[in-house]
């Protein structure tokens, strides 16, 4: 062997070595024990693991029985506040009793089934990582001997953002929320960044979008960001905003969402089970109540964004909502007393010789807002569209434009002064 060729051998080796995770800072934990006594979201139970940076800890949780999410929860076990999950790994696949969460000297971290299925992993095996953190911001990573991250929980983001934390061209670009207090698979609302805005989405029909960003940036969206720094030197009160970053460009732009008049770096933004977006912030200081919601994006008292009316379901399967009140359930005789068993009769066939429309005057649907429609067409071309399209549930009509909107939920309809806006709900003849 040549004696280059030996010192190459030799240095490869020497990388090698350290590039290893020390026996010392590996583990493995069991999901087994007793569970935590402190209140946690979503009524669940919890038991700790011993990766803690405060108020942020890892644990394994479940809100059913025998079905465990690994998740970083935050508060602090002082506080007589209820602990929030800021982060899932393997949400919507659950684990079971005694599944394991394992960290090899190869650098890759591995959550288990009792089974030995896989459920979740971080993919670093032999890229070098020699070791594991929990930031106090509630990063999780995994770093070299360098201190470079390899892996980061941030660049995961499930229905929250922490501060810091950002929706990516590159990598994650959305929050999805969950599907129920119950289940933590993905729900039917997303947050989603899109080249030239932000965008909310209920299924594929857009509720919501930050329209008044898009047009002040002169190019497509890198990165948007949640973050919180004091409004100035004498650091009474901070900005919660939302910083969007445009891709190969020094402009930038911030959305102020909240002030808060204390230090307010421990908030997070939440995409909520029912499609509103609330940004809450934790002050440790404080023992009892220490969580407050900073913002809400659809509000009854809202000024600038939305009321509740515009969320899809704030009526249920259906309903007239006015002033963020459900005050109508709109049926073919007429509009009726609101309760959350409205909904629309169900058209079970094609056939256009078997269904109808009934007409509500002065409503809007959800999507009419955010989304163009089509035309102009008249309102007869509008009616057609919906009745060859079987998916469809009804179309809604604004006059005044000649735009027209086929509907394939019906959900919340907003009540709307100008009688010009007209809905056309499809029901059966029988």
């Amino acid at each position: 062997m040549s004696p280059l060729l030996f010192l190459f051998l030799f240095s490869l080796s020497c990388f090698s070595a350290k590039a290893t995770v020390p026996q010392s800072a590996t583990f493995k934990f069991v999901n087994e024990g007793e569970f935590g006594p402190y209140i946690v979201e979503y009524d669940g139970n919890y038991r700790v693991l011993s990766i803690f940076s405060s108020p942020f800890q890892l644990c394994f949780y479940n809100t059913t029985p025998n079905a465990f999410t690994l998740a970083l929860r935050m508060a602090t076990r002082r506080s007589e506040s209820l602990f929030r999950w800021v982060w899932e790994a393997n949400r919507g696949n659950p684990v079971h009793e005694n599944a394991t969460l394992t960290f090899g000297t190869d650098g890759n971290l591995v959550l288990a089934d009792v089974d030995g299925r896989i459920a979740w992993q971080t993919n670093t095996a032999n890229k070098g990582v020699v070791g594991l953190k929990l930031l106090p911001n509630g990063n999780m990573v995994l770093h070299d001997s360098k201190g470079n991250f390899i892996w980061q929980s941030f660049d995961y983001p499930t229905d929250t953002l922490l501060v810091g934390q950002s929706l990516k061209a590159r990598g994650v670009n959305k929050l999805v929320s969950r599907a129920s207090e119950m289940n933590n698979s993905d729900g039917l609302y997303s947050l989603v960044m899109e080249p030239k805005r932000l965008a909310m989405y209920y299924k594929n029909i857009v509720y919501f979008s930050s329209s008044q960003v898009q047009s002040e940036l002169d190019g497509p969206l890198e990165s948007v960001t949640l973050s919180a720094a004091p409004e100035n030197d004498q650091d009474y009160a901070y900005e919660i905003n939302l910083d969007f970053k445009v891709a190969n460009s020094t402009n930038s732009r911030g959305l102020i969402l909240t002030r808060p008049k204390y230090n307010s770096t421990l908030s997070i933004l939440r995409l909520g089970i029912d499609g509103n977006l609330k940004v809450f912030t934790y002050y440790d200081p404080v023992d009892y109540r220490a969580w407050e919601v900073t913002f809400t994006l659809f509000h009854r008292e809202n000024q600038i964004y939305e009321t509740e009316c515009q969320l899809p379901e704030r009526c249920g399967k259906f309903g007239v909502c006015e002033d963020n009140q459900c005050v109508a359930c709109p049926l073919p005789n007429g509009l009726l007393g609101w309760s959350k068993e409205c909904e629309p009769k169900k058209v079970t066939s094609c056939a256009p010789k078997d269904f109808g429309y009934y007409k509500v005057e002065g409503v809007d649907h959800y999507m009419s807002k955010y989304n163009e429609g089509q035309g102009p067409m008249k309102e007869g071309d509008c009616g057609k569209k919906c009745t060859l399209d079987c998916k469809c549930l009804g179309y809604f009509y604004h006059r005044e434009t000649s735009k027209c909107w086929i509907a394939y939920d019906l959900k919340t309809l907003t009540k709307f002064s100008n009688s010009t806006h007209v809905g056309y709900i499809k029901t059966p003849n029988k």
